[in-house]
């Protein structure tokens, strides 16, 4: 691909046709087609991510396809009135979630730059009557969201994607209030991945091909100003990875993280 919104519009073709796929019609991974030839479970998938039946049986139907590499809500630790902003929300399924811990006096804000994604969540937010849940059209690396306004960032299994990573970082760190804080689930990688992983296009929007290293996503971070920066990775996740691309071994190159980081209160 010749530029970074060539690798945008590969990634938002890939994800409205998820979207824009009935849920009983086939599941969607983060793999390399949006549907297999049988039915998949999405929450059967969710729950090897780390969620909750509690949590699973709190997602209104529609908003779980089944996306994501590990559960942002164990690690964010989110509380009553708090403002959580969800950087490539997709359906929709960890803004609900986030939508019961910080309750009637908090609010949650999904950003995605897919439109079929942002109509789909939309008309879930109305059907539940979510009214502390909004979602807006942007791209994670240039926020539609105010400087200093949200409390909490969380993202899972999205920023992989984007071409331009420590823009995502800045835009994120511009976007918290100070002593706000970052909690993420991603695909990172831990070996030098193939040159044949790294042109495919499949393999970009499957959420391989544009994983970073541990090193590269901690300069981000800390050049973004972040500071008590952690990154734990998951080598169970292995796998779950091994089935999105069945025989190519992209389990050996890349597991899923939880990443955290503060900004400061100056």
């Amino acid at each position: 691909m010749e530029n970074e919104d060539d690798v945008r519009m590969q990634v938002r073709d890939t994800y409205a046709k998820i979207a824009q796929t009935k849920s009983e019609d086939c599941g969607c991974t983060c793999g390399p087609s949006c549907c297999s030839p049988k039915s998949v479970d999405a929450n059967g998938i969710s729950a090897k991510l780390g969620y909750s039946s509690e949590e699973l049986a709190g997602v209104p139907e529609g908003a779980n396809m089944g996306l994501g590499c590990g559960n942002p809500q164990a690690i964010a630790s989110l509380a009553e009135g708090e403002a959580v902003l969800d950087l490539g929300c997709g359906g929709g399924v960890d803004c609900f979630l986030a939508a019961l811990h910080v309750g009637s006096s908090g609010r949650v804000i999904g950003v995605d730059m897919t439109p079929e994604m942002i109509t789909k969540a939309r008309e879930i937010a109305k059907k539940g009557n979510y009214a502390n849940v909004e979602f807006r059209l942007g791209e994670i690396e240039h926020l539609p969201v105010a400087d200093n306004s949200v409390d909490v960032i969380i993202s899972n299994c999205v920023v992989n994607l984007s071409p331009d990573k420590p823009q995502v970082y800045r835009d994120a760190y511009r976007v918290l209030k100070p002593g706000g804080r970052l909690a993420i689930s991603d695909i990172v990688a831990v070996r030098e991945l193939p040159e044949g992983f790294k042109g495919d296009v499949e393999k970009l929007a499957g959420c391989i091909a544009g994983a970073a290293t541990v090193d590269e996503l901690t300069a981000a971070l800390e050049d973004a100003g972040f500071t008590d920066i952690q990154i734990l990775l998951h080598e169970e996740s292995r796998g779950f990875i091994k089935d999105w691309f069945p025989g190519t071994g992209v389990e050996g190159f890349v597991v899923s993280a939880s990443i955290q980081a503060q900004k400061g209160v100056c």
